[in-house]
């Protein structure tokens, strides 16, 4: 099943739309503080890169835990 190109389009705008929402609303300046380090950036870019570094651990976790397929025994005569 294929769908339609104009619904894909729709789509996109909307998901851009919501992403240009969630920036400016969260466009205030927050420290991070951790061990020694110290970042002020805007809250939006922290919680996409909080996400992007869970996108990237639940991968790697998912990619090691992942079943590896049974190598099949060869009938012995």
């Amino acid at each position: 099943m294929t769908i339609p190109t104009n619904v894909k389009l729709i789509t996109g705008l909307v998901l851009a739309a919501l992403v240009l929402v969630f920036i400016i609303q969260n466009a205030a300046v927050v420290e991070l503080h951790f061990l020694f380090w110290t970042l002020s950036m805007s809250r939006s870019l922290m919680i996409l890169f909080v996400l992007f570094i869970g996108l990237v651990i639940g991968w790697l976790v998912g990619s090691h835990f992942q079943r590896k397929p049974q190598k099949e025994d060869k009938p012995v005569h």
